[in-house]
């Protein structure tokens, strides 16, 4: 893609969400999971409105000890405030975005929510003017980092610069949170480099294992793949499309843990259980109690299928995975 093909899809990104700023389009890109429901946690109908994401990249089990976060791409801020409610602290989540209209419109959101929600205060967000791929954060400086349907929209080599920015900016074993569409089928390039369908969240998803590649490439050690859904269709007639193409919504932790000697750690969702007598114990680490059931990651899991045991029940990928893994 030469410079000028960049800036332009990159702008036109702009001026969609300078328009979904200006006038909230609540079908944008609406999220496919249920809005969290917490107490004393109120959002301002106008951030309903403008909740342009396709999952939720807000798990309080990543939120312990009011960790410091970034959210990249701010809507309107509705993960901003949900953020905030579990770091409850001046400037402990900074949301970041390059679309002036959308910080504007964003801010706005954020007072009502100080008058809907007594605990919350505008200052324990810290907006601010930043490119994905240019973080201006130091390295090593937050516990969290988060984007919700923004990368997808990136061209491969935008996409590994903004991955490699996060992983910049996280501490050591620093979480990033994602959430994004993927497709398994091949798109046709008319629809891949329509430069509006990409600035919507519909024709740059690429499939499942591309992005977790991209991921340990960037040097994750650890990848949680936490949901799996249904999430849009483009139909031949209405998209340039000869077949039906199905996209999905992903969610996704990737852990900045050292990269283990043998491979990163996958987690997709798959168990195993040990039905025979006394312990298994693979020497590795893994010890199964009979018919108790161990999230394993998809190497453990190919390691333990290797074995050929009759007493060893290995599940697929569930594409569901809730911590307490092998690893």
């Amino acid at each position: 893609m030469s410079p000028t093909q960049e800036s332009t899809y990159l702008a036109t990104t702009r001026d969609v969400y300078k328009e979904a700023a200006l006038d909230p389009q609540q079908g944008l890109c609406c999220t496919t999971t249920p809005v969290w429901q917490l107490p004393e946690l109120t959002i301002p109908k106008r951030m309903l409105a403008m909740n342009y994401g396709c999952g939720s990249t807000v798990h309080p089990r990543d939120l312990a000890n009011s960790p410091s976060v970034l959210y990249v791409g701010v809507g309107g801020g509705m993960e901003l405030l949900q953020f905030a409610y579990f770091c409850r602290r001046p400037g402990a989540v900074i949301g970041l975005d390059v679309v002036d209209e959308m910080l504007g419109a964003c801010a706005e959101n954020l007072r009502e929510a100080e008058l809907l929600n007594p605990w919350f205060r505008t200052g324990q967000v810290d907006l601010r003017k930043g490119d994905a791929l240019h973080l201006p954060l130091a390295d090593a400086s937050v516990d969290v980092a988060a984007q919700n349907c923004l990368f997808n929209i990136f061209h491969d080599a935008e996409l590994q610069q903004a991955l490699a920015e996060m992983y910049r900016v996280l501490r050591p074993h620093g979480r990033l949170i994602l959430s994004d569409p993927v497709c398994e089928q091949p798109m046709p390039e008319v629809l891949r480099h329509d430069e509006r369908l990409r600035a919507l969240c519909l024709t740059g998803a690429i499939p499942l294992d591309a992005y977790l590649r991209r991921l340990t490439d960037t040097g994750f050690g650890t990848i949680e793949v936490r949901a799996r859904r249904p999430y849009r269709v483009l139909a031949p007639g209405r998209y340039a499309t000869e077949e039906l193409l199905v996209v999905e919504s992903v969610e996704i932790c990737a852990i900045k843990d050292p990269m283990p000697a043998d491979g990163p750690c996958i987690f997709t969702g798959r168990t195993a259980i040990f039905y025979g007598e006394g312990i298994f114990d693979d020497g590795k680490g893994h010890v199964l109690a009979p018919n108790q059931p161990l999230a394993v990651c998809d190497k453990t899991a190919k390691a333990l299928a290797a074995r050929g045991r009759g007493d060893l029940y290995l599940s697929g990928s569930t594409w569901f995975y809730d911590g307490g893994g092998c690893c």
